[in-house]
């Protein structure tokens, strides 16, 4: 019927490109063309969309342009569930936003659009009477869909499918609309209920309700991010903030991206400098970046507390340590001096007790900025130490207090009298076998000086 109705008003190469006809071709014969490269004819055209409920796709000036047909049996033989028109001169799915052409001028008076994902979404909240809501039509929200939106709101409600493809779906939206500037919130339903069967079940006011609840986009992703990686270790946190990072980066104000980073630092509880750094490095090679824990065995737990005391001046207090010489003896300190010499003049500037340690080069990166330089990780660091760096911060088990600085402090003067002591005795070997017995004489008494300065050192499990 459809195929008699039409054809007295177009003719037959518009009703093939049309996407409403199907047709079958006869079996290959010898020395014909091949089955799918011929010509279909008027004859064995039939209807695509028989036995179909159908949804009229419109552009957004309402002129009807394609279908999507719900198939109305359950047999065998009735197809996929859904059938869309295929790709014409008038009609591409990527182009098109279902049910802009009757919801824009609400879209325009309430100041935000409601973006769902499927049209029985879309048709449900419609006609519950929210009428500034659009579909992307199942398929993957693009970029043209995100600039066609965005003639009409900048403020928009996306209310996916709750399962993990819908949530997948709902991020890749979320990604598109940031890079369009839009401003976003995401409405999670309870699980199990899509728009359309939450309106069936539990009526308009309870979805006005959840409307009310939307979250703004951050808070959704880190929402997730929590709940996919718990942040309580430090493995958790590089996980969870390498899920955030493809998401900050698409954010187009710098200004923007700092106060998500201070948002997210603190929610996940990692130190806003390094994903600021990270944000940087990204943007800088052009490339998501990608936070790496160093392995824990790489620096000992005495550098590790270095570098947390070097890396934040602030929580090291000037009067904390009363250290002990090189050799183990303590020595007086008033409280004048106390307050002159840190960590960072006496320990390692004077002693240079860091070097020949796994973790040199990051602290005497450090030791070389000083306090005023502004936060370590925006220091010119190598791939290796920046990493470590971020490691060690996010990793932050304990407070820096005098007492745990003082342990640090000791096990690290332990390792470098013990690595004196080797290389003493490798000296006085080779100053012997070459008889310089005043040389021998000088090491001897070193070396007594050394070991009676690390029987005066307690263990420490700072070591």
């Amino acid at each position: 019927m459809l195929k008699d109705f039409l054809k007295s008003k177009f003719n037959e190469d518009a009703l093939r490109e049309s996407g409403l006809f199907s047709w079958k071709v006869g079996e290959q014969k010898a020395g014909e063309q091949e089955a799918e490269t011929a010509k279909p004819t008027l004859a064995n055209m039939y209807s695509k969309f028989r036995n179909r409920i159908q949804f009229p796709i419109a552009s957004e000036n309402g002129k009807v342009i394609a279908f999507t047909g719900r198939t109305l049996a359950t047999d065998e033989k009735a197809g996929p569930k859904y059938l869309n028109s295929p790709e014409t001169a008038i009609y591409s799915k990527s182009r098109v936003l279902f049910n802009l052409n009757l919801a824009k001028d609400a879209i325009r008076k309430l100041g935000y659009a409601i973006l769902v994902e499927g049209q029985m979404d879309c048709i449900s909240v419609y006609a519950a009477g929210l009428h500034n809501v659009i579909a992307s039509s199942g398929t993957a929200f693009t970029e043209v869909q995100a600039k066609l939106l965005g003639r009409f709101t900048k403020n928009v409600v996306v209310n996916f499918d709750p399962d993990t493809a819908g949530a997948a779906a709902t991020e890749r939206t979320l990604g598109l609309l940031v890079e369009e500037d839009f401003q976003i919130k995401v409405l999670t339903l309870e699980a199990g209920f899509d728009p359309d069967l939450f309106l069936r079940r539990k009526g308009k006011p309870a979805y006005e309700e959840a409307l009310r609840g939307s979250q703004k986009y951050f808070d959704y992703l880190i929402e997730r991010a929590r709940t996919q990686f718990p942040v309580r270790s430090a493995e958790g946190k590089v996980k969870a903030l390498n899920y955030l990072l493809p998401h900050i980066q698409r954010v187009p104000s710098r200004i923007v991206r700092d106060e998500l980073a201070q948002e997210i630092a603190h929610r996940v509880g990692i130190d806003s400098g390094i994903l600021r750094q990270e944000l940087r490095h990204a943007a800088g090679a052009r490339t998501s970046a990608a936070v790496k824990a160093a392995p824990e065995g790489q620096i000992t737990p005495a550098e590790h507390i270095l570098i947390r005391a070097l890396a934040s001046a602030s929580e090291m207090p000037a009067t904390a340590l009363q250290v002990s010489s090189r050799e183990g003896s303590d020595e007086p300190f008033d409280p004048a001096r106390q307050a002159q010499f840190t960590l960072r003049q006496f320990v390692l500037h004077n002693e240079r007790l860091h070097e020949g340690v796994a973790a040199e080069s990051l602290l005497q990166a450090l030791l070389d900025a000083g306090p005023e330089s502004g936060h370590p990780m925006d220091l010119p660091l190598s791939e290796s130490d920046r990493k470590l760096l971020a490691s060690v911060l996010m990793n932050e088990q304990e407070d820096l207090t005098p007492e745990l600085l003082e342990g640090a402090v000791k096990a690290l003067r332990r390792t470098w009298i013990r690595r004196r002591l080797e290389q003493v005795q490798r000296e006085m070997v080779e100053a012997s076998r070459l008889g310089d017995s005043a040389r021998v004489a000088e090491l001897g008494t070193e070396k007594v000086r050394l070991k009676r300065g690390l029987n005066t050192l307690p263990s420490s499990g700072a070591a």
